[in-house]
């Protein structure tokens, strides 16, 4: 591989980096038979930095629908707050 080749796949493999993380992913919260509607809506609140009507809303549809995408954007974005979620004792993933 010539010098010029290797620097090149680099900008292209950087340029691959920041197309994915601008990506637009959903935060989605799962329904379990452990958590309250009050303990979610609260993680919401604080985590998602949801309002409370927008925390309750979310609550319902993952109890009544069993998943709810409660926030967007890129996985950078994302995982911290899905982390949290977790450390909350509340089922999450990035999809």
């Amino acid at each position: 591989m010539k010098p010029l080749e290797h620097l090149f796949e680099s900008e292209e493999e950087l340029l691959v980096e920041e197309l994915v993380d601008k990506e637009e992913h959903d935060l989605v919260v799962f329904n379990d038979d452990v958590n309250t509607f009050d303990h979610v809506s609260k993680v919401l609140i604080k985590v998602c930095k949801h309002t409370q009507e927008q925390a309750e809303q979310c609550t319902m549809i993952i109890h009544y629908k069993g998943k709810c995408s409660v926030k967007k954007g890129s996985v950078s974005k994302l995982k911290p707050m899905c982390e949290s979620i977790l450390e909350a004792g509340i089922q999450a993933t990035i999809v």
